[in-house]
C-alpha cells in the first residue's frame, strides 16, 4: 500500500482552490434559497402554549407543481426559510431544562431521546463540526425510528430513506402533507437532501445553516405528537427493532491500538497531506479530538465522510473526471463509495482507483464497507442501526489506522522519511501493506474449513464404550461396509496425491491413510495460500457459495456426532438406553473413525477446489456447479 510512495503523488491541482464541494445549484438550494424570503414568522403560530406543533401552518409553506401532484422544492425551501429561522431563534432562546421539558419528551419515540439535549448543546457550540455531526446522527436516528413506525402496518421496511418517506404506510400514520414537509429536508434529491450530502462527505464545516438542524428537531418532536395520537386511536404498540451488534471483532483487529504519540503525528499530518481538502481540516481535527475523548461513534461518523471525500478526489483525478468531484444534480448520480470501489466506471471504462490504491487498500475498504459478512460500518451507522452510545473502539481504531496510512500516501518524501522514524507509524504502514481480506467469501470459506477441522479433532477425546463391551456380531456387521468405504477413501486419496504431483502443489507422501497429522498440515498449508478476491466474477462467487454450504454441512455433521456421542455415552453408563438405541449407538461407534476420515477427505476436496477457484469460467460454470452439488454436496 505504501511502496515507492513518491510515484503516488498526484497533482492535486484542485485541492487549494476548492471552497465548497457542493455544485452551484446544490449550494444555492442549501445555503441561499432559504434566506431569500425576508418575511418574518411568529413562533406562536407554529407551536401552541401547550407545546403542540401546528402542522397546518407548516403545510401551507409547501408548494406544488402545476399538476398539483409533485412538490415544488425550490419554492417550498424558499417559503420555509422564515419558518426555520423562527424555530431556530425559539429553540436557541431556551435553556437546556426548558428544551428538555418541551421537546425531548416528544422525541422518545426515536428510542434515542438522549441525542436531543446533545443537539441542543451543539446548536450553541462554536465547534465547526457540531452542526454537521448532529444532523448526521439525527437523520440516521430519524430514519430508524420512521422504519419502526412503518412496521406498525407494513411488512418489509424500505432500505432507502427516500423510498421510506414516500411509502403509503407512513402517509397513513402521519398524513401525506407531513411526509411532504419531511421530504423537503431529507429523502429527496430535489430538496435540501441534508442526509445524503452530509453522509457522503460533500458538506464542509459550518456550511449547513444551523436553522435546518433546529427545524429537524422541531419536526421530530411534532412527529412524536402525531404518533402518540395514532397509537391511541389504533391501540398499536410501537416496537423498536434491536440494534445491530458487531460480531467477530477479533477478525477486524489488524492494526494495533492508536496511541497518543500517533495522534500527535496525525495532527500535523492532516495539514500536510494532499488527501485532505483544506476546507475539511476542521473535520479531521475533530476526528482526532473525538478519538482522544473516547467518542468513538462521533469519530468514525466524521471519519467515514472524510474518507469518502478524500477518495472521491483521488477517484476523479486518476479517472480524469474532475466534474464528478462536486455533488451531482438531482438528475445525475453522486460519486459515492459504491462507484469508487467498483471495477468499472461504466460498461466500457475501467475504474483506475483500484490500480492506484493497490490490492491491500481495496480489500480493506471492501471488507469494512461492502462485504455482507463484514461490519459494513457506513451502512449500519447511516441507517441508524447501531447503538451510538456503545460503539466499539476496535472498529473506530481500525478505520482510523487505515486512514492514517492513507494520509501518508499523499505527503512529500521529506515528511514521510521523518515520520518513518516513529516505530508506531512503521508498524501501522506494515500492517496496511500486509492486509488480506477477512470477509470476502474466499476468506470466510477458509475460516469455515479450519473451524470444521477443529471440531473433528475433538472426536478422539470423546468418551467411548470399550471395544470389548461391543458385541462381536455388531462389530462384524459393520466391518464389510467399513472396508468398502476404506477402499474408496484410499482410492480417492491416491488420485488426489497424483493430482497434486502433477500440479504446483508439492505435497508428496502427505496423504497417508488412515489420516494422520499430515492431512491437517496439508489443509492448513492450502488455506494459507493467497487467493485473489477482488472483483471475483459471478461464476466464482456461485461456486464459493456451494463450497460454503458443503463446509457448513460437514461442520453440522461433526457437531451432531460430538453431541450424540456425549449424550449416548452418558445414557450407556446410566443404562437408560432402549434396545434399539443401544444397537444404533454401537453401530455409530464402529463408524466414527470412518466418518472422521470421510469428513477430513471432504474438507481436503473443498480446499483443493478453493485454491483452484479461478479456473472456473463461464463456459463450464453450470456443469461445474452441478458436479459439486451432485458429487460433493450430496455426499456431505
Amino acid at each position: 500500500m505504501m511502496e515507492e510512495n513518491g510515484r503516488f503523488q498526484l497533482e492535486m491541482s484542485i485541492t487549494d482552490s476548492i471552497t465548497t464541494c457542493l455544485s452551484p445549484p446544490v449550494y444555492d438550494m442549501v445555503c441561499r434559497l432559504g434566506f431569500d424570503t425576508k418575511e418574518s414568522c411568529d413562533i406562536n403560530s407554529l407551536v401552541s402554549q401547550h407545546g403542540e406543533i401546528c402542522w397546518k401552518i407548516l403545510a401551507e409553506c409547501i408548494c406544488y407543481t402545476d399538476s398539483g401532484e409533485n412538490v415544488d422544492y425550490l419554492k417550498s425551501v424558499s417559503l420555509l426559510g422564515p419558518v426555520c429561522e423562527a424555530v431556530h431563534t425559539h429553540i436557541y432562546s431556551l435553556t437546556k431544562a426548558q428544551f428538555e421539558v418541551r421537546y425531548t419528551f416528544w422525541c422518545q419515540w426515536t428510542n434515542f431521546p438522549e441525542l436531543f439535549p446533545e443537539i441542543f448543546v451543539a446548536l450553541k457550540s462554536l465547534q465547526p463540526e457540531a452542526i454537521p455531526l448532529s444532523l448526521m446522527k439525527l437523520t440516521s436516528c430519524l430514519e430508524r425510528a420512521l422504519g419502526n413506525v412503518f412496521l406498525l402496518i407494513g411488512k418489509e421496511c424500505p432500505f432507502l430513506l427516500r423510498d421510506l418517506l414516500v411509502s403509503k404506510e407512513l402517509a397513513e400514520v402521519f398524513g401525506q402533507s407531513v411526509m411532504n414537509i419531511l421530504r423537503v429536508f431529507i429523502g429527496s434529491p430535489h430538496g435540501l437532501n441534508l442526509r445524503n450530502i452530509l453522509w457522503h462527505g460533500f458538506v464542509s464545516p459550518k456550511e449547513i445553516p444551523p436553522k435546518y438542524c433546529s427545524m429537524l428537531v422541531f419536526l421530530t418532536a411534532g412527529l412524536g405528537q402525531l404518533l402518540k395520537s395514532y397509537l391511541q386511536q389504533t391501540n398499536f404498540a410501537l416496537v423498536h427493532r434491536p440494534f445491530v451488534t458487531f460480531t467477530n471483532l477479533k477478525d477486524l483487529i489488524i492494526f494495533p491500538d492508536i496511541n497518543d504519540e500517533v495522534l500527535s503525528v496525525v495532527e500535523e499530518l492532516i495539514k500536510k497531506s494532499t488527501f485532505v481538502l483544506k476546507i475539511m481540516i476542521p473535520f479531521w481535527e475533530a476526528i482526532v479530538m473525538k478519538f482522544r475523548s473516547h467518542r468513538y461513534a462521533d469519530c468514525i461518523i466524521l471519519l467515514l465522510t472524510q474518507l469518502e471525500t478524500g477518495l472521491r478526489k483521488i477517484f476523479t483525478e486518476v479517472n480524469k473526471c474532475p466534474k464528478r468531484f462536486l455533488t451531482a444534480e438531482s438528475t445525475a448520480f453522486y460519486t459515492t463509495f459504491d462507484e469508487m470501489l467498483a471495477k468499472q466506471l461504466n460498461d466500457v471504462e475501467i475504474n483506475h482507483l483500484p490500480f492506484f490504491l493497490g490490492e491491500s487498500a481495496m480489500e480493506f475498504l471492501w471488507d469494512f464497507l461492502n462485504h455482507q459478512e463484514g461490519p459494513r460500518v457506513r451502512d449500519h451507522l447511516s441507517h441508524g442501526e447501531v447503538n451510538l452510545n456503545d460503539f466499539p473502539k476496535e472498529v473506530t481504531n481500525q478505520l482510523l489506522a487505515f486512514s492514517i496510512v492513507l494520509l501518508f500516501r499523499f505527503v512529500g518524501e521529506d515528511v514521510l522519511s521523518v515520520s518513518m522514524e516513529n516505530v508506531s507509524i512503521r508498524i501501522l504502514i506494515s500492517c496496511a501493506n500486509r492486509y488480506c481480506s477477512q470477509f470476502h467469501p474466499v476468506s470466510q470459506l477458509k475460516k469455515k474449513i479450519l473451524h470444521c477441522e477443529k471440531s473433528i479433532k475433538i472426536w478422539p477425546q470423546l468418551p467411548l464404550v470399550p471395544e470389548e463391551q461391543i458385541p462381536e456380531a455388531t462389530r462384524l456387521e459393520s466391518s464389510s461396509e467399513v472396508n468398502d468405504c476404506d477402499n474408496l477413501i484410499i482410492k480417492i486419496s491416491s488420485e488426489l496425491q497424483y493430482y497434486m504431483l502433477q500440479s504446483d502443489h508439492n505435497f508428496n507422501n502427505l496423504l497417508d491413510y488412515p489420516p494422520t497429522e499430515n492431512w491437517s498440515l496439508l489443509l492448513h498449508e492450502l488455506c494459507s495460500r493467497h487467493i485473489r478476491t477482488l472483483y471475483c466474477p459471478r461464476s466464482v462467487l456461485e461456486v464459493l457459495a456451494i463450497l460454503q454450504k458443503i463446509s457448513v454441512h460437514c461442520h453440522l455433521v461433526s457437531d451432531q456426532i460430538i453431541a450424540t456421542t456425549e449424550v449416548r455415552y452418558k445414557q450407556w453408563v446410566q443404562k437408560t438406553l432402549r434396545s434399539r438405541q443401544r444397537q444404533n449407538y454401537l453401530r455409530m461407534l464402529n463408524s466414527i473413525k470412518l466418518l472422521s476420515s470421510v469428513l477430513q477427505l471432504l474438507l481436503l476436496l473443498i480446499t483443493m477446489e478453493l485454491v483452484s477457484i479461478h479456473i472456473v469460467n463461464e463456459k463450464n460454470a453450470c456443469e461445474y456447479q452441478q458436479y459439486l452439488k451432485l458429487n460433493i454436496l450430496n455426499s456431505s
